[in-house]
């Protein structure tokens, strides 16, 4: 029979944020600090909404680009947080989740041979999706001397006359790094100058500690280049809602659209109304949740200083980035014994390129409890590793 399957999905890996996941789900007593969801419920006034809208039969299709009244209230929350305006009817989507913004912008903007640079370590979705986009994804190594923020440096190296998209992951998953204003500033200049257009991944602009959140699309001459992307999941804790938005210019914005309207229709009608509950009235949920974050950042950095543990501090996300260079392992050598030997499930740094050798990823968007049971099992495990080295 010939093959029904096309070499480009073939060819592309899976995932390897699950692998760990998975495994340690099926063991007993197993604590996985791995997978990046919020423990928390999604605030009740977002599900009273949710519950309402079906008790009224609120079920059937909204327009493709979204309901009128979550997309007002998408800018007005834009313009209150980003301070950039946005035209609620030309100029925004919304989509199911922030991952399928990612995939329509890219197919959107993209012919074939188009580069898209690609900073990494980062989320995982952005090198497939420009490769199924028939783009070309061009690496750009983070360092950590940097805090892996992105450089001009980094830029000048990898720019040709093929790029036409600059990915920006930040807040950044996995590293938690993000980027002040004057860390954008430079890299705003180099998109200008070079006629390039941004896709800024914004879905953890919520989780920022102790700076606030800058969008790139706010710098002077940047809101006509950049595609901002950001969703519910991570600050309003809405997971399985799947809604995610995005805003730009509205040549863009009419293209995804449209190949929204033929891929989905439209998102779950019952998670926009409730998303626009969200926005209107959960601030003060949003915080909290922000601050219980902020907590469990503190012990973790707290505790890796005390175990022995390199870890530059993240002020974004709910990720930690910690080196294990010091024991000459693999990542993914070391992700597997801390497994086994003490059933705490964390994931490879390489898991988000290959530039993340040497890190490993731990989401503490996990209860204090078990954030203090794991590190009682890691520190274990790091001292038995030193008596080893010894």
């Amino acid at each position: 029979m010939r093959n029904p399957l096309s070499k480009k999905i073939i060819d592309i890996q899976p995932s390897g944020i699950r692998k760990f996941f998975d495994v340690a789900n099926e063991m007993e007593d197993a604590i996985s600090l791995g997978v990046g969801e919020p423990d928390f419920d999604t605030p009740w006034r977002i599900r009273e909404e949710g519950i309402f809208t079906l008790e009224k039969g609120k079920t059937f299709y909204t327009s493709n680009a979204g309901l009128k009244e979550l997309r007002t209230e998408i800018c007005n929350y834009l313009e209150r947080k980003i301070h950039v305006s946005y035209d609620p009817m030309k100029e925004t989507l919304v989509t199911v989740g922030g991952s399928e913004a990612i995939d329509i912008g890219l197919r959107c903007m993209l012919d074939p041979g188009d580069e898209v640079l690609l900073p990494q370590p980062s989320y995982v979705s952005y090198l497939p999706c420009t490769i199924m986009a028939d783009g070309v994804p061009v690496v750009i190594p983070l360092q950590e001397k940097n805090d892996f923020k992105l450089t001009v440096e980094d830029l000048e190296k990898h720019v040709t006359s093929k790029t036409k998209v600059l990915i920006m992951p930040f807040p950044n998953n996995p590293t938690g790094s993000i980027m002040t204003r004057e860390d954008l500033e430079p890299v705003a200049e180099f998109v200008r100058e070079h006629d390039l257009y941004v896709i800024s991944d914004e879905i953890y602009s919520e989780l920022t500690y102790e700076v606030d959140h800058v969008s790139i699309a706010s710098l002077p001459g940047m809101r006509e280049r950049t595609i901002v992307i950001n969703g519910f999941s991570k600050g309003f804790a809405m997971t399985g809602w799947r809604l995610g938005y995005c805003c730009g210019p509205e040549a863009i914005i009419e293209q995804m659209t449209k190949l929204h309207q033929f891929a989905i229709m439209c998102a779950p009608t019952n998670s926009q109304y409730a998303a626009v509950e969200g926005l209107r009235n959960c601030e003060d949920e949003v915080q909290e949740m922000r601050k219980s974050y902020n907590q469990r950042r503190r012990f973790l950095m707290h505790e890796f200083k005390r175990i022995g543990l390199e870890c530059f501090e993240p002020f974004g996300a709910f990720y930690v980035f910690p080196s294990i260079k010091q024991f000459n392992m693999t990542s993914e050598e070391f992700a597997t014994r801390l497994l086994q030997e003490e059933k705490v499930a964390v994931v490879p740094g390489t898991a988000f390129g290959e530039c993340g050798e040497g890190f490993l990823r731990i989401s503490y968007a996990y209860s204090l409890d078990d954030l203090k049971a794991a590190l009682e099992r890691v520190e274990r495990f790091v001292q038995r590793l030193k008596e080893e080295k010894a």
